[in-house]
């Protein structure tokens, strides 16, 4: 019983052999006819880690036949990485068909931070054209004022190149899109008049290129090319209008401020006049009680008290013929 179990033992052994023999003869075999070999254990040892060995011999051979020495297990630990090793060989191989420097290590890199590094690769043989302002976030134009108020509508198309040594941690497509539309305004709205922009439009590339915009990017700028300009509304004399509707409605309200003050005041005299005529009509009643105060104590007799009230009369009499003389004149 232990000889039948031992062969028994022996036999799935060598079955299992067999099986994994067939399930990685062809990758094996290819990979040998290529001139790339990986042995049969590691193939297995892939199988085990959980690694596709299709994409690891594939990307092999293709490496082996440009001529680049890349060892299978940089290729597995990227692989593990999350990394996309198919791409990053045909990215090495583009790079080494356009004389690139280009390491495994750095195209790895680039991949792992989520850069498309077959991309950067073309973009860096085949320069790049950016639209400025992109179009694409709904802006159509970058509007900037000159001196003399007058608006103008820049578009400009930039022609960048991917440096691939600053591509990790380098600034995207966006920075380069901000800076130039920064430089674009500065360099208007620093010229004295819209019409020598529109003369010169070349100088908004020059001066924006000597800012040395793709410091810190991930690309390298070789030209800014102003695709279109156009006036747009006069700005300044907008401005101007608006300032003066807002000084006449400043003026307006203190000017009706002043006469709600001067109404004020004007009630208030009104109220110390009727005032002082309540006063004067209470100092008058006080009149008859004065003289029959004096009428008793003798200070005033019956002839002076006639005199007085002759008087009176007379001076009325005087009053209302002067004033109807006046009304005839």
């Amino acid at each position: 019983m232990i000889i039948i179990a031992l062969y028994a033992v022996i036999a799935l052994v060598a079955l299992g052999i067999l099986v994994l023999f067939f399930k990685f003869f062809g990758l094996w075999f290819r990979a040998l006819l290529s001139g790339a070999p990986v042995g049969m254990g590691r193939l297995v040892g892939m199988w085990l880690r959980h690694v596709n060995a299709s994409v690891i011999v594939d990307a092999r051979i293709m490496l082996t036949k440009a001529g680049i020495k890349v060892d299978s297990d940089m290729l597995e630990t990227h692989f593990l990485s999350r990394g996309n090793v198919q791409k990053v060989s045909l990215a090495l191989v583009a790079a080494n068909k356009a004389d690139i420097p280009l390491p495994f290590q750095r195209a790895a890199a680039i991949d792992l931070a989520g850069r498309d590094v077959l991309e950067a690769v073309k973009t860096s043989v085949n320069p790049k054209v950016i639209d400025c302002p992109d179009t694409s976030k709904g802006k159509m134009t970058i509007d900037a004022v000159a001196k003399d108020g007058i608006q103008l509508q820049v578009k400009a198309r930039v022609t960048v190149r991917a440096n691939i040594e600053r591509l990790v941690g380098g600034a995207t497509e966006e920075t380069i899109i901000a800076r130039v539309g920064e430089g674009i305004v500065t360099t208007i709205g620093s010229s004295e008049s819209y019409k020598s922009v529109l003369e010169n439009p070349d100088t908004i590339s020059k001066r924006v290129l000597e800012k040395g915009l793709d410091a810190g990017t991930a690309f390298e700028i070789l030209s800014i090319d102003i695709a279109d300009i156009d006036v747009g509304a006069n700005v300044g004399a907008k401005l101007q209008a608006d300032q003066a509707e807002a000084d006449k409605r400043r003026f307006q309200a203190e000017a009706e401020k002043r006469r709600a003050a001067a109404q004020a005041q004007e009630q208030e005299m009104i109220a110390k006049v009727q005032e002082n005529r309540a006063k004067v009509v209470l100092a008058e009643a006080e009149i008859p009680l004065a003289i029959a105060e004096a009428f008793r104590t003798g200070k005033l007799g019956v002839m002076d008290y006639y005199r007085m009230t002759n008087i009176q009369a007379d001076t009325q009499m005087r009053k209302s013929i002067g004033g109807e003389e006046t009304g005839k004149k």
